[in-house]
């Protein structure tokens, strides 16, 4: 006759594995549906285009604080509409030090959208945007302050890119940052 003490804790344990081996599946078939998501974006700034920025300022160094410039500035009118450049989940809204009124978007391809130095902000924490919805307006809050109005903007990936790492100036981050200039132009324009 089988001990039922040992009968339950084998049965526990099994139940351990499969509940570890299920919750791995779900976090892979979510990781997976993210990527699969397709990514469209438009420039974030009404009425801008390609001419509206530096193309070579991303990873421009010697910048500021942060060593290196990490996105790109788009140059506009102060309080010119600002549009999500994707569809996506807003994960932040509010003030930091540097970036002034900032928004923070996660989009398709687990990708954070950062938009910064904003005038004002119209959208909230834990809210679903569509391409082209209007997040704020185009300032000079944060470090930017008195400074042309212009929104900061870049994109990051949850994943990383570990063939983008170089020998440049915080060169190991680049596996994180992408550079806005060629996702614009090869999406929108």
């Amino acid at each position: 006759m089988n001990n039922p003490q040992s009968e339950l804790e084998y049965i526990k344990m099994q139940t351990r594995a499969f509940n570890k081996r299920h919750m791995l599946f779900v976090l892979l078939l979510i990781i997976t549906a993210g990527l699969l998501i397709p990514e469209s974006l438009i420039i974030p700034v009404k009425d801008a285009t390609k001419s509206d920025w530096n193309h070579q300022s991303f990873w421009y160094a010697p910048w500021g604080k942060s060593g290196v410039h990490k996105g790109i500035d788009i140059f506009a009118s102060k309080h010119t509409p600002l549009l999500s450049a994707s569809k996506g989940l807003v994960l932040f809204t509010g003030d930091l030090n540097l970036g002034g009124k900032v928004v923070v978007i996660l989009g398709p391809k687990w990708r954070v959208h950062y938009y910064a130095h904003l005038e004002t902000i119209s959208t909230s924490g834990f809210s679903l945007v569509s391409a082209s919805d209007s997040i704020g307006t185009v300032g000079d809050s944060g470090n930017a302050k008195g400074k042309q109005a212009h929104l900061h903007y870049s994109i990051t990936t949850l994943l990383p890119y570990f063939w983008r790492v170089d020998r440049t100036t915080q060169g190991w981050m680049k596996m994180f940052f992408l550079d806005p200039h060629e996702k614009l132009t090869e999406d929108s324009i």
